[in-house]
């Protein structure tokens, strides 16, 4: 019996100090990690804005072709128009 007491104590004690062990490594965030968590943060909000400053070049660039393209497009029938015209009084 005494024997018994003696391994289920220690089995006690072995278990706290696991626990104990178990709960100061899971037991929060150092400052170190905060700050760096901080730093991570801080340079994602910068990247998204990045992000959404190239997203509008890119939208403002896109109108600017297709202004370009449009313009091109009524160069061409104009040019096609005048060779028609042209050719109908034979030049």
């Amino acid at each position: 019996m005494v024997k018994l007491k003696k391994a289920l104590s220690s089995a006690v004690v072995i278990a706290l100090f696991a626990g104990m062990v178990g709960f100061a490594g899971c037991s929060g965030v150092s400052e170190e990690q905060m700050a760096e968590l901080e730093a991570l943060r801080s340079e994602v909000k910068s990247l998204e804005k990045e992000v959404n400053s190239l997203k509008s070049e890119k939208a403002s660039l896109e109108r600017e072709i297709a202004e370009k393209n449009a313009k091109l497009d009524q160069c061409a029938k104009l040019k096609e128009e005048t060779k028609s015209n042209l050719q109908k009084m034979g030049m």
